[in-house]
């Protein structure tokens, strides 16, 4: 089968090599599934570049998250049924084939076509346990969520406006920012352009941000934690800046907020059970028409690196998915 490994660490585009591989074989509670698409993560750029909290051992290939079609049946899932999830550790997503553990296999959403489902997954169960598992995000309130225009931002956007919330976006540029209105946000800005913290302090009558979903890191949280609302909430959930911010604790104090950390893999190894229920949520949203990933590329299977990198460099909208 035709797989990318990744046989040095660096940038995707300088160390990811198309070979011809074995096709993997599922193991005892493993599922074998032909791959129909695979929506590019943040996390397989670090992972390349040997940042990401998973080191796995050279050479591998890379890719997290896949919709695909099951080949060798295990757990209740049948052959020829549609999955979403994140392989095991010794597959990667980025193959013709995968091997996924059970456990972090998921039906896939029905009336989603494969790019949309294979883009279902990490994103907005991140925003999920985000907004409502970690901020307990309330109708009325109002969330501030940046990167809006972005993979696991537009998951954000739209599962805060299901929610009841008034959504204020972040974005960089005229075009994302074209982005996040038609995704529904109530009021884009444009860091380029203005100050969101005094954008946010005038839309909410000097009270501030109820929620702040954050997965940018650097000068965003610590401009966010100068609009955060009294009993405020602000979820850590990337630093796509690649800057790791040391908040003052003293602050969180005396502005009496929350600092929030969201690792969603975390849950899938100590909850998993909060994740099927996340996911039996999500799917009801899905059908409903509320929730549908936000494509911005589609990528051919021999461009995935240029995927990665155009992802890496802060120039995509939405999720960028390769087709096989």
């Amino acid at each position: 089968m035709r797989a990318w490994q990744v046989t040095r660490l660096g940038e995707p585009t300088d160390v990811m090599e198309l070979v011809d591989a074995a096709r993997p074989t599922a193991g005892p509670g493993q599922l074998l599934v032909r791959v129909l698409g695979v929506a590019l993560n943040f996390p397989d750029v670090l992972i390349c570049r040997g940042q990401y909290q998973v080191k796995p051992p050279l050479p591998f290939t890379p890719g997290v998250e896949l919709c695909g079609e099951v080949v060798t049946a295990a757990g209740g899932f049948a052959v020829g049924q549609r999955v979403v999830g994140t392989p095991a550790a010794t597959s990667g997503a980025l193959a013709e084939y995968a091997v996924l553990d059970v456990g972090d296999a998921l039906p896939a959403p029905e009336n989603l076509d494969d790019e949309r489902a294979a883009a279902f997954l990490i994103g907005y169960q991140t925003a999920w346990f985000a907004l409502h598992r970690r901020a307990r995000l309330q109708p009325g309130e109002t969330l501030l969520v940046h990167a809006a225009a972005g993979g696991v931002g537009s998951a954000a956007v739209q599962l805060g406006k299901a929610a009841g919330a008034t959504v204020i976006g972040v974005v960089g540029g005229p075009d994302k920012a074209k982005v996040a209105s038609y995704l529904g946000v109530d009021l884009v800005v444009d860091r380029h352009q203005a100050d969101f913290v005094a954008v946010v302090k005038e839309a909410t009558g000097g009270r501030g941000a109820d929620v702040v979903f954050d997965p940018v890191g650097g000068a965003a949280f610590e401009r966010s934690t100068k609009c955060v609302a009294f009993e405020g909430r602000i979820v850590v959930v990337g630093f796509a800046s690649g800057q790791i911010p040391s908040p003052a604790m003293s602050h969180a104090l005396v502005k009496n907020y929350t600092l929030l950390g969201l690792h969603w893999g975390l849950y899938r190894k100590v909850d998993p059970a909060a994740v099927l229920a996340a996911h039996r949520e999500l799917l009801a949203l899905a059908e409903a028409g509320v929730v549908v990933p936000l494509i911005g590329e589609r990528v051919g299977f021999d461009r995935a690196p240029h995927g990665l990198a155009r992802l890496a460099a802060g120039e995509t909208v939405g999720r960028v998915v390769v087709t096989p």
